[in-house]
């Protein structure tokens, strides 16, 4: 079947499903993926014509993380849809930023960047329709599809099938019948802020019901809907303040200590505080509290309520109890007694009790880990009787977590040894592990463990807990648009050679596994040697290295090339068996990823050579290298801007351009480089007047009051272009390499993240500390 066969044979079960509905309003967005599918693009935004007729207003978005409807004046000068809506015509644009193809059209087109700068997105192809009246010609609305996931122009088939599906769309909308407003509700108050639009309300409502899920999850899956917007329209509804999730919230130990544990199983509410006269008590439905039983539960006569989401009420609950344990809190779970060590027990004896002490506090520490999206556990301990002391690193930076009485401390470290099959009685050499915690908790995750023995007769542990689930989507690494189309184009290529390097615990691993996820297709065969197994995808053959066994990097290799692979993946290249294998694959038809423990792209080709490589197969090989830091981003929810000075501008510059002002064009006209720089930052990160705001960590809840929240990668990408492989095959010096680099369009890790400054993800301090050469 042609290519236009099968889109027109999609396209009409999608218009098959519009013609079989009476509600228009909610078929078009069960079908709006459908669309997507059918046109081969990423985002799809449908127009309505409002009541005055002098605007258009979105009915359905997919792509745009918000629910407030886009407004658009239906006049040429303002956008692409506007543009369509007033001449009634279709338009097809390559590249929307293309000053020279929107002036092509009679009258100009202008498109519309502000919404792209406000979703952090870069508008491409787009292809724009009118939804007409099928007798008179009246506008209806507008059908807007956006770029082309296979980066192409649509083509005029493309055209054909858009107005189509605008005359199926015709008749729907001609025939649909006014909705009435959203009935009352406790969450009607979205509606009344704006928020949602009555019809969108309505559709989440019937989709919740027609899903048998709670309304509340479906308005915060599907609808974007934040906690604190949720919680503000039950707050309203319920006529009670509004008490958001607190991770740092001091628990109230002795109210939770006059009911038992099963009663807190099962109730609707939770003490936070004694104010006063007054019991201040969280529900997530105040309406279905008893006041009375509350007030005879805790001896208070005045209650007053605090109402949030049943999400934020169950993050609470697990805060005070947290999974796995039996009891509220460290006071619970480790019982009073002489701060002195525990005598030792025999190296194979295991404490029989089920439910004792030291079970208790490994699983508590494990879980609130995981709670905390924590990434590592340090449980340091001192010799003597000083207790131990536990840190959790999270977003890059280790955190105070809490301390151990001491004779707890080898207790812990043997529950902890027998948890990964470790041998207890070996306490002066180094040991490597994994735990599977779900044989000894309620979580299903694994952790990586090493032991060290450290002075004083003592032994650190360090738990990493391991990546899960599906790997990262490639588009959603936080790669710049030059370097994601960079480097989409390379790992294209059928055979070659790719690297990703960086430092231990820059996300080596997690890029290669999003790169894979990209490939992983069923007509092509995946072969992966990584120490440890972290990320596991459906499709890859994962062999885990196992040094006792003589399994190695270059034996799997080995191992590979006789195994008809197509693709091959390998955890890390540190030797040169290791390398020349990878050459030799990469040269016969296989394409071939590896991680590098490297400070820079540039200096990994010097390491390679190091290997001793031969320059000119190493050079034909190379498809890219990519370096690659982990940067704490600013948080959301606190971070100020402010209008950068002409000061800081000239420094962010100077910084950006050090190691520019080594290549050859730059060195001829610094001048104009240095103008041109700065008129590219007000293009691609100023506002509307072309000021460029620079933001700063603040201080909120959600953050711990540190000012960040999450991390971003930044990266550096050198592709293996033919003047680069000419200077490999020189062995030319790293300056060299990295002025030829820059000069192919490449840029570095400082680079990459002074841009990201000026898009607000995060701070000067933040990439300084990870860009230190």
């Amino acid at each position: 079947m042609s290519v236009e066969a099968t889109l027109f044979k999609n396209l009409q079960k999608v218009t098959s499903k519009i013609h079989a509905t009476d509600n228009i309003d909610e078929i078009i967005l069960d079908v709006s993926k459908d669309i997507c599918t059918v046109f081969e693009a990423d985002r799809l935004t449908i127009y309505a014509v409002n009541e005055d007729r002098n605007a258009i207003v979105s009915k359905v978005k997919t792509g745009l993380n918000t629910t407030k409807d886009l407004i658009l004046p239906i006049a040429a000068e303002l956008s692409v849809a506007g543009y369509v809506a007033l001449n009634r015509k279709l338009v097809n644009i390559a590249d929307a930023y293309d000053e020279k193809e929107l002036k092509a059209f009679n009258p100009p087109v202008i498109f519309l960047r502000e919404i792209d700068k406000r979703f952090n997105y870069r508008t491409r192809q787009m292809l724009v329709a009118p939804i007409l009246e099928p007798r008179s010609s009246d506008l209806l609305g507008v059908v807007q599809i956006i770029n082309r996931l296979s980066k192409s122009p649509f083509t005029n088939v493309f055209e054909e099938a858009a107005t189509e599906l605008c005359r199926t769309l015709a008749v729907a909308f001609r025939q649909r019948t006014v909705r009435k407003p959203a009935v009352r509700s406790k969450f009607e108050f979205l509606v009344v802020e704006g928020l949602l639009s009555p019809t969108q309300f309505d559709l989440a409502s019937a989709s919740a019901r027609q899903k048998e899920i709670d309304l509340e999850d479906y308005l915060r899956s599907e609808c974007q809907m934040k906690d604190k917007e949720l919680g503000d329209a039950l707050s309203r509804y319920y006529r009670v303040p509004y008490e958001p999730f607190k991770a740092d919230r001091a628990k109230p130990e002795e109210l939770l200590k006059r009911l038992k544990r099963d009663y807190w199983d099962k109730s609707s509410w939770l003490p936070l505080e004694e104010a006063g006269d007054a019991m201040i008590v969280l529900s997530a439905d105040p309406h279905a509290t008893s006041t009375r039983e509350v007030a005879n539960m805790l001896g208070k006569f005045k209650v007053e309520y605090r109402v949030c989401t049943r999400r934020e009420f169950q993050a609470t609950k697990e805060l005070y109890f947290p999974s796995g344990t039996t009891t509220q809190g460290w006071d619970d779970i480790i019982k009073p007694g002489e701060e002195e060590l525990e005598a030792e027990k025999p190296a194979a004896e295991e404490p029989k009790d089920s439910d004792n002490e030291v079970k208790r506090v490994v699983n508590k520490i494990i879980v609130d880990a995981k709670n905390m999206d924590a990434s590592d556990i340090h449980i340091e301990p001192k010799p003597g009787n000083s207790s131990t002391r536990i840190r959790m690193r999270k977003d890059g930076s280790l955190l105070n977590y809490t301390e151990i009485p001491a004779r707890l401390r080898n207790p812990i470290i043997n529950r902890l040894k027998i948890m990964s099959n470790l041998d207890i009685s070996q306490k002066l050499r180094p040991q490597n592990g994994k735990i599977k915690f779900k044989q000894f908790g309620p979580l299903d995750i694994e952790l990586r463990v090493a032991t060290v023995p450290t002075a004083g007769g003592v032994e650190d542990v360090v738990l990493r807990i391991l990546a899960s689930g599906k790997p990262i989507p490639l588009d959603k690494l936080g790669l710049s648009r030059r370097n994601f189309e960079a480097l989409t184009k390379a790992i294209a290529n059928p055979y070659g050679l790719f690297f990703v390097c960086g430092p231990t615990g820059s996300g080596k691993t997690t890029t290669l596994h999003s790169v894979l996820g990209s490939l992983n297709t069923e007509d092509t065969k995946i072969w992966t040697a990584e120490d440890p197994v972290e990320i596991t995808q459906e499709g890859l053959r994962q062999v885990q290295i196992n040094l006792q066994q003589d399994l190695t990097f270059a034996e799997s290799m080995k191992a590979f090339l006789r195994a008809d692979p197509d693709i091959i993946m390998v955890g890390e290249m540190r030797d040169e068996v290791t390398a020349h294998t990878g050459i030799e694959a990469s040269l016969t038809g296989h394409l071939v990823m590896a991680t590098l423990h490297t400070n820079s792209a540039p200096e990994s080709i010097t390491r390679l050579l190091d290997m001793k490589m031969d320059p000119l197969n190493f050079a034909d090989a190379l498809l890219g290298i990519l370096a690659q830091r982990l940067a704490r981003k600013l948080c959301l929810e606190c971070k100020t801007g402010h209008a950068a000075t002409p000061d800081e501008i000239k420094a962010l510059l100077e910084e950006y351009s050090v190691e520019l002002k080594n290549t050859e064009s730059w060195k001829q006209h610094p001048n104009a480089a240095l103008k041109s720089l700065y008129e590219e930052w007000v293009k691609n990160f100023g506002g509307d007047k072309g000021q460029i705001t620079l933001y700063s960590p603040g201080k909120c809840e959600k953050c711990a009051s540190t000012g960040y929240r999450g991390r971003i990668g930044l990266h550096e990408l050198l592709i293996g272009t033919d003047a680069i492989k000419k200077e490999i095959v020189g062995k030319a010096p790293v300056s060299r390499l990295f002025a030829v680099g820059l000069e192919d369009g490449m840029r570095t890790l400082k680079q990459d993240g002074i841009e990201k400054v000026l898009l607000g993800l995060t701070d000067m301090d933040e990439v300084r500390s990870v860009c230190i050469k």
